[in-house]
Parts: structure tokens; C-alpha cells; sequence
């Protein structure tokens, strides 16, 4: 069945509203007040106006349901583009056939009174129908004078609202009965809304006049439905496509969308489908309409402007077209005029929308586009039109010009990386690499030099994995008898990707094949190998070793004169220094090259000894210094425009960490948020890891999604498996899943052994967290399934002392953070001990390892743990009759706590026993009936002691009252007396 035929059947259906509106707040309180739906309903006349797409259809939807909530009317009718057979007063036949179908007794009556309307009805307007004759010619006055009173008559019983769409392919009659409607006052609460789309009023459409004129009319209200802000459009692609998004491509259907609800929705069609990063075809065909109202030279203008991008120069665009400058300047006019193309400052046309010059880009045939992108190339680099490397790059690469494409991409590169602007530096070396790797250009371009500059830009990118595969592709392809200083270079290259890597290969390797393959003779390149080398020896823990290197490269670089060197070989042996204990010559140190490097404007330098500096604060548990220095360093990153390089990025991700530990939730949470920020993958899930820890800490219900986001990309790094780890240990912990627990952290010391080794320091507070949780599940397991739980500790404790022996063959001891998890671990394996009675510790040796483990968290100055130890101490102060004590703890507790959200915690510390009313015996105290339970499932004294956290001389005097409150002889005989009494379950 036709459009036609199903409207004029009465049976057009309203779509279906199948996501949630998002962003339109203000739009939809706008309309709200002017219907005054909330208060008193008033007669209005509103324009909804807006360009294709950009969601005034779902927005009237959503007024529509608001409306009929509220009791109103609602008639709905359409427009619909039949281009010159256009039929009188569509909608309102389609409204009024709807309202027969769903009141026939309402439309009865109004027919009644104002046959004219029958003439409206759909059935009527069939060629099967019965139509007026040539005799029964109708008055338009008359048709005008019953429709309006038809609303009239119905707004008697209840509100009206009226909604015309699509208003930019009404035909005439129908603009005509909307002028008059708006024109005339109804009696009762009736409002006419009409939509329309602004993009489609070129300077000749008939409704741009009539437009105008309405808004003259007074008591019409126009209401601008303007592009989605990128935080709505966000929501709106993640409410579309649930699963697991990047955000670099969740950023790039948001950047391309520009705010306009449909387009996302058929970019992220395009996404879920076979159509890749391209245009959807219906979302093309539906763009380039716009084009066919244009003549030749116009749609020529636009096909030229098209090849330039989203935006070109008057200039530029002349000098490629070569049409006369009036022709020119008519066909541009043309294009405005049809929402094509807008003007850009004094000189400059862009797109209205990027999407549309896509479309007639992708719709230009392939010698079309080649001639095109030839005439711009040979304008901009001729010198007859201004313009940049870049520019000349794609014109000459797309137009089959290669040995122009690659010495302006080189040069587009340069440029690049001299403004902050990695990224694009790493495509344009990219580019031109893989266009001098055809033998079928001749050009003087070193491969090598161009290998080595497109991994450097990667790696400032924040891009090192890509820079290695780059540079390994590159070596495999040097001849066997190659230059060995281009061999040395790759591997240099290859090393400094390596140094930011976990699982990617050992740059110690890579250094010294790099080193046999230079002369020991003052060069440049000796001396940077022998810096990084020096990092390399460090990197395996090889201090002395890497202080040598480090010293042999400090004096071939002060006598080659290489400041940067220096400063940078200088801030390598400050970290040796820190590593050997000496941290306050290390703290010195890098102080003074920080200063002298800003001088020099060396900003490596700088941000290299700024992130080491921040370390060693946070090493020592100076969280306050260290926040503040890994903020400066994360500020210097992105003032240069290179906010994911390495040291830059790490100091973002590090102020986010020192925020979670000093309990600044809302700052790490903020920092963690990457939308519209496109980051490389393994920094993105860095930055995942520690949002997770966060959510799981406060119990926030979207963990469980965000771990199974997270879980996939543990092998990225180290880090990211060792964040995620924690917080999946807390998860499962929290749900008190014993065995998805124990596979989180069996999966955590393979995945991270790998990376690092299996005595890494984090696996202590893994372990800590571990047995933290089998201590809550012993407390609540049946006295079977206890000795189970215990069990798990020795595997557990002896990997701690795996950790423990390569802490002990440094010279640094550890710090207030490694402390803290070590009195924690220890703390916690005595508590599962004691709940579980399985050799269980006394209680004094108990109280004094809490304490202990408190204190230690206080110095290292993380509240959400201090927190949960002081929790975990009162409970065992409880237990031992020190209630007052136990109270003022609990009481910090759960002020730190409700500071932090952390609602676990908080669940916790409320899980204290409760009066509440029994089912049975009244005698009984909710105290005695909870240890009738405990007593019931066969658990001691002691046990229901470490459980309820009270002593076990007051578990005994319960006992005994509750055996003489229910006659009872002994403990079986109670709990079947409490069973039988209803006190128990059965």
C-alpha cells in the first residue's frame, strides 16, 4: 500500500517511540508553559522549526504523550512531499480520519453540525470514493469557518492540541488554513502547532514568505530546535549502540553528527552494519537531494568545493573551477540560498553540514575527483592561492602525484609537530613513507628518517604500539648489507617505544644491539643510545649498570654541547639515586632541571623530571606534593599539545590515582572522563581502571557493565590489570562469590606476571583485598564451608612472600603505601582465622594488627581505606567488650563514608543488629532471636561472638536466657522449640 493510500485509509499510524528524548529539557518546558500544561491551558499558535534530522519530530512525539497525560486532545497530520501533486489540506484529512477511527460518535456529531467537513474525511478523497461534483464546488471560507469551529466544539470537553508536521511540503490550501487559524481566535483551549524544517527554505520556497508573515501575527510563538549539544549526542549513540564503544569512535560518530539526532543514528546504523567509517547510502541519497535543485554551474561549484573539505577559500575555489566571476558568484549564491553551503568570514564557504560534503564528495565520479584534486594541487603549489602543506599533501596524493605528496607531507609533518600536534604529524610521516616505499617514486627521502620521525610522532600521540610495529616493519624490510647507523636507529626508535610498554619486548635487547652497531667515537647518535641504554639497564632493575651507562652519556653530551641530553641523562640518574635510598638528592636534583629546562624551554626535559619529582612524593607518601606536581606536568603536557606523550599522559593518570587514595572521588572521576577526547586505547583503559575502582567503591550499579568493559583489556598493561583486578575483587567479594573471586586474582598474577613479574608489589593489597573478603564470607558461611575458605591463604600469603623477597634485595625500603597494604594483609589473614576458628589468633594479637593497620593507612593518607580498617578494628573491639571504643571508630567510619558515597562501606557498618518485632515468642529480644539462628545452624559460642562482633561471655549469657525463656534442656532442643513456635524458618 502507498503512503497516500494508508493515509487516506485514516490509518497512519504514529511511530513508535523507541528511545529516550535526551537534551531537549529547555525545548520541551518551552512548549510545556506555552500549552500550559501544567497550570491552565491557553490557545497558542507555535512554530517548531529546525533542520532535518535534528529531532523536532521526537520532540513533538514526546509532547504529544505529555499532552494526552494530561487530558488533552491530541489530532496529528502530516505533510508529505508529492512534489506537484501535492492534495489540499492533507494533514487535516489525515487528523480528522484518525479522530473517526478512534471517536466515530465525535466526528458524527461535527459532521452533523458542519457537513463541509465530510468533505475532508480520506474515504471521501479516494477515486473510489464519493466526491463533490462539479456542482458542489465548496467555499474555501466555508471549509476555513468549519474546521476552525470544529476545534472550537471540541475544545469544550477538553484542551486541543493541533500539530501540522513537516510544513516545508505543505501545498497551498493547507498554508492558506493555517494562516487563517492563526489568525482567528478559538473560544476554548485549542493550540495549533505547525513544524517545519529551516534548512529547506531556500530564498524561492513558497513557505519562506508565509513564514515570515506568521510571525507577525501576534499570540505566534516560534520555538528554534537547535543541533544536540556533544554530551546529548553521547548519550544518544551509547542508548543506541549498548555494547562496548571506543572513544575514538564514539567520538568520531559524535564530531561527524554535529548535533543532528537522525544523522547519529544513521552513522551508528552504519557502525552495527557493513558500512564502515562511510556514509550510509539512504543518509547519501538523502543529502544530495538538496544538490539536484541547483543548475550545472552551480552543482559543478559545489562538487568543486566538495574536494576541498568542509571548507574552502573564494580564491581557491575560483582558481579550480575557472568559471567567470559573475557566473561564479551566481552559482555560490545558488547554493546558499538552497542551505548548501553558508559563508564562512569574508572570503570562505563550508558545508552547512560536514556530512553533506561527504556525500557529494563520495558521489563524484572517479576521473572527476582526480581532475579536481589535480587543479587544486597545481593552484597551491604553483603559489597562485595561499595555502598549506597539508592542503598540498592531500590534494597531490589524491590527484596521483606522489612525488609532490610526499615532500608535502614531510613538510606538513614538521609543521605539525612543531605546533603540538602529534597526531597529525604521525599520519602526514605515515603517509609519505608508504608513498616512498614504491619503487615507482623517485625521491631523495631517507625511509629510515622517516620511519624514525613517524614513530617519534606516534609515540607523542600516545601511540608507542603503533610506532613499534612501524619501526619493525621497517627494519625487516633494511637490506641485509644496510647502513648499520640506519639499523642502530631503528632500534633506538624501537627502544624508546618499548621503555612505555608492558609485554611489547625488552629494551635492554634492543639498546645493546643498538650500541654494537655504532662506533665508540663522540657522535650524536652514541651518546643517545648510551642515555637510553642507561634507562634500559633501569628499566631491568640494574642500577649500577644503568648508573654507568647513565655517567658515559652525561660526558659525551656536555662535551658535544647537548643540553637536552644532559637534562635528560640528569633526571635518569636522579631516579637512580631515589632507587638507592639517596631521595633527597634525587628531590633536589630535579627540582634544578626543572627550573633550568623551563629556562631553555625544554619542555622533554621538563615534563620528564616533573613526573619523576611527583613520584618520589608519592613514593613517600606526600599524596598532597604529589597531586599538585603530577597536575603541573599533566598542564605542561596539554599546553604543548601533547596531553597522551608519555610522562604527560602518565601524570594525568597518576593525579586520578592520588585522587581515589586522598579520597578526592569527584577530581579522579573528572580527570578519568575522556568524552570528546578520542585517546589511544591502552591510555583510555588506564583511565577506565581507575574510574572502576571508584564506582565499585561507592557500589554505583553500572560496575558490574564497566568491569566486563574493562576485563578484556587487562593484557594492555600492567596497571590496567591491576586496577581492574582490585575492583573485580571488591565486586565479587561484595556478592560474596568466593570462586569468581579467586579466578579474578589467579587471572590478575598471570596477566600482570607477564607484563611485570609475578612478585609485583600491587599483588600485596590484591591479597590483602582477597582475604579481607574470605574473612566476610566466613563470618556468614556454614561451619563446613569454613575450613574451605582458610585454605586459600597459604598459596596466597606465600606469593606475598614471593613480593616480599625482591623488595628485600633493594636498597629503598618500602614506603607508607606498602606498608599499609603489608599490616593489612597480615591483619586480614588473622581476622579470617578468627571468624572462621580455624587456629584462630588472640584476640589481643588481633586488636594490635588493626590498630596497627589503621595507623599505617593514616600515614599514607587514604580515608576510604582508613575507613574499612577502622571498621574491621571496631567490630573486633566489639567482640572483646570494648564497646565504647568500638563506637567512636564506627562513628569515623561512617563519616568517611558518607563523604565518599562509598555505600559498601556504609552497608557495612549499618549491618548492626536491629530491634525488630519476632514471629513468634515475644519473650524473646531480636538480639536473642539472631543468636537462636547461629545456634540453630550449630555454631559455638566463640563463633557467634566473632560474627555478631560481641564477646563470647555475652553470647553465653544469651544462651542461657533463651534456654530458660523456652524451657528448654539444651541448645537442639531450643532451636527445634524456636522452629516449631514459628521463631526460626523451617
Amino acid at each position: 500500500m502507498s503512503v497516500l493510500s494508508a493515509m487516506m485509509g485514516g490509518v497512519a499510524p504514529l511511530p513508535d517511540t523507541m528511545q529516550p528524548i535526551l537534551g531537549r529539557d529547555r525545548e520541551l518546558a518551552l512548549l510545556a508553559d506555552l500549552l500550559g500544561l501544567a497550570g491552565e491551558p491557553r490557545s497558542r499558535s507555535v512554530l517548531l522549526v529546525g533542520d532535518a534530522g535534528v529531532g523536532k519530530t521526537r520532540l513533538l512525539r514526546e509532547l504529544v504523550a505529555r499532552a494526552d497525560g494530561a487530558g488533552w486532545q491530541t489530532l496529528v497530520g502530516h505533510c508529505l512531499d508529492f512534489g506537484d501533486s501535492a492534495l489540499p489540506y492533507l494533514p487535516f484529512s489525515e487528523l480528522f480520519g484518525r479522530l473517526a477511527g478512534d471517536r466515530p460518535e465525535t466526528i458524527a456529531e461535527l459532521t452533523a453540525d458542519r457537513p463541509v467537513l465530510s468533505h475532508l474525511m480520506p474515504g471521501r478523497r479516494l477515486i473510489s470514493g464519493t466526491t463533490a461534483g462539479a456542482a458542489e464546488n465548496l467555499e474555501r471560507s466555508d471549509l476555513f469557518d468549519a474546521i476552525h469551529g470544529a476545534f472550537d466544539d471540541l475544545s469544550e470537553e477538553r484542551p486541543v492540541l493541533v500539530v501540522i508536521e513537516d510544513v516545508h511540503w505543505a501545498d497551498r490550501s493547507t498554508r492558506d488554513l493555517l494562516s487563517f487559524l492563526f489568525a482567528r481566535a478559538f473560544r476554548g483551549p485549542v493550540v495549533v502547532l505547525a513544524s517545519y524544517r529551516t534548512d529547506d527554505l531556500h530564498r524561492r520556497h513558497p513557505l519562506r514568505a508565509t513564514a515570515a508573515q506568521w510571525l507577525r501575527v501576534p499570540g505566534v510563538h516560534r520555538v528554534q530546535v537547535d543541533p544536540l549539544t556533544d554530551p546529548d549526542v553521547r548519550r544518544l549513540v551509547r542508548s543506541l549502540l549498548p555494547g562496548p564503544l571506543s572513544e575514538s569512535d564514539l567520538h568520531t560518530i559524535v564530531s561527524r553528527a554535529e548535533g543532528n539526532a537522525f544523522f547519529a543514528e544513521e552513522l551508528v546504523s552504519a557502525t552495527e552494519g557493513a558500512h564502515g567509517a562511510g556514509l550510509p547510502e539512504d543518509l547519501a541519497d538523502l543529502l544530495l537531494v538538496r544538490l539536484d535543485r541547483l543548475e550545472d554551474d552551480g552543482r559543478a561549484v559545489v562538487r568543486a568545493a566538495a574536494c576541498a573539505g568542509r571548507r574552502v577559500s573564494h580564491p581557491l575555489l575560483a582558481a579550480v573551477v575557472g568559471l567567470p566571476d559573475d557566473v561564479l558568484e551566481a552559482s555560490l549564491r545558488a547554493a546558499a540560498e538552497q542551505n548548501i553551503l553558508v559563508r564562512l568570514g569574508t572570503d570562505s564557504y563550508a558545508f552547512r553540514h560536514a556530512l553533506l560534503a561527504e556525500a557529494v564528495y563520495d558521489d563524484l565520479l572517479p576521473g572527476e575527483r582526480v581532475r579536481l584534486h589535480a587543479a587544486y594541487a597545481e593552484a597551491i603549489g604553483s603559489g597562485r592561492v595561499d595555502g598549506t602543506a597539508a592542503e598540498l599533501a592531500r590534494h597531490a596524493r589524491l590527484a596521483h602525484d606522489p612525488l609532490t605528496a610526499v615532500r608535502a607531507s614531510v613538510e606538513a609533518g614538521n609543521e605539525a609537530m612543531s605546533v603540538g600536534g602529534p597526531d597529525e604529524a604521525a599520519r602526514h610521516f605515515e603517509t609519505a613513507l608508504e608513498l616512498v616505499a614504491d619503487p615507482r617514486v623517485a625521491s631523495d627521502l631517507d625511509p629510515v628518517d622517516l620511519a624514525v620521525k613517524a614513530a617519534d610522532a606516534l609515540i607523542a600521540s600516545g601511540h608507542p604500539e603503533r610506532a613499534l610495529k612501524l619501526g619493525r616493519a621497517q627494519l625487516a624490510h633494511l637490506p641485509a648489507d644496510g647502513s648499520d647507523q640506519h639499523r642502530a636507529r631503528l632500534l633506538m626508535s624501537l627502544a624508546t617505544g618499548t621503555l612505555t610498554l608492558d609485554n611489547f619486548g625488552d629494551p635492554l635487547e634492543l639498546t645493546t644491539q643498538a650500541l654494537e652497531l655504532v662506533p665508540d667515537e663522540p657522535t650524536v647518535l652514541r651518546a643517545q643510545l648510551l642515555s637510553l641504554h642507561a634507562r634500559a639497564h633501569l628499566w631491568h632493575g640494574s642500577d649500577e649498570d644503568a648508573a654507568q651507562q647513565a655517567m658515559e652519556a652525561l660526558a659525551l653530551a656536555q662535551k658535544l654541547d647537548l643540553p637536552s641530553l644532559v637534562a635528560d641523562v640528569t633526571t635518569t640518574l636522579a631516579g637512580i639515586d631515589d632507587r638507592a635510598g639517596d631521595t633527597e638528592t634525587a628531590q633536589r636534583v630535579l627540582a634544578g632541571i626543572i627550573e633550568q629546562a623551563h629556562r631553555d624551554g625544554d619542555t622533554h626535559a621538563e615534563l620528564r623530571s616533573r613526573y619523576l619529582l611527583a613520584g618520589l612524593h608519592h613514593e613517600r607518601g606526600n599524596l598532597v606534593a604529589a597531586k599538585a606536581a603530577y597536575h603541573d606536568g599533566y598542564v605542561l603536557a596539554r599546553r604543548i599539545g601533547r596531553p597522551w606523550a608519555p610522562y604527560g599522559f602518565e601524570a594525568r593518570l597518576m593525579e586520578a590515582l592520588v585522587g581515589y587514595e586522598t579520597g578526592d572521588w569527584d577530581d579522579a572521576l573528572e580527570l578519568t572522563m575522556v568524552g570528546g577526547q578520542s585517546p589511544p586505547p591502552i591510555a583510555e583503559a588506564m583511565l577506565l581502571g581507575i574510574r572502576v575502582l571508584i564506582c565499585v567503591g561507592r557500589g554505583d550499579p553500572a560496575s558490574g557493565r564497566l568491569l566486563e568493559q574493562l576485563r578484556p583489556l587487562w593484557p594492555l598493561d600492567g596497571l590496567v590489570g591491576i586496577s581492574g583486578a582490585g575492583a573485580e575483587i571488591e565486586w565479587y567479594g561484595g556478592q560474596r562469590d568466593v570462586p569468581a573471586m579467586i579466578a579474578t586474582f589467579e587471572r590478575a598474577v598471570q596477566v600482570v606476571g607477564l607484563a611485570w613479574s609475578e612478585g609485583f608489589q600491587a599483588r600485596i593489597r590484591l591479597t590483602a583485598l582477597v582475604l579481607g573478603h574470605l574473612a566476610d564470607a566466613a563470618a556468614e558461611a556454614p561451619h563446613g564451608e569454613r575450613t574451605d575458605l582458610v585454605e586459600h591463604a597459604p598459596a596466597l600469603l606465600a606469593g606475598v612472600d614471593r613480593v616480599m623477597q625482591r623488595v628485600r634485595r633493594r636498597k629503598r625500603p618500602f614506603g607508607p603505601e606498602g606498608v599499609a597494604w603489608l599490616e593489612r594483609t597480615h591483619a586480614e589473614h588473622l581476622r579470617l582465622r578468627w571468624l572462621a576458628d580455624v587456629d584462630p589468633p588472640e584476640a589481643d594479637e588481633l586488636v594490635v594488627a588493626w590498630e596497627r593497620t589503621v595507623v599505617a593507612f593514616e600515614q599514607m593518607g587514604h580515608p576510604f581505606e582508613v575507613a574499612r580498617s577502622q571498621a574491621r578494628l571496631a567490630g573486633v573491639l566489639r567482640a572483646v567488650g570494648q564497646n565504647a571504643e568500638a563506637r567512636t571508630l564506627s562513628d569515623q567510619a561512617r563519616a568517611t563514608a558518607r563523604a565518599l558515597g562509598a555505600q559498601p562501606v556504609l552497608d557495612a557498618l549499618g549491618a548492626e543488629p536491629r530491634a525488630r518485632e519476632t514471629r513468634g515468642d515475644s519473650t524473646l529480644t531480636a538480639r536473642e532471636t539472631e543468636i537462636l539462628g547461629l545456634v540453630a545452624q550449630g555454631r559455638s559460642n566463640a563463633e557467634i561472638a566473632r560474627q555478631l562482633f560481641i564477646s563470647a561471655k555475652t553470647v553465653s549469657v544469651h544462651v542461657s536466657n533463651i534456654l530458660a525463656k523456652l524451657g528448654a534442656g539444651g541448645r537442639t532442643e531450643a532451636a527445634a522449640i524456636g522452629r516449631r513456635d514459628g521463631l526460626l524458618p523451617q
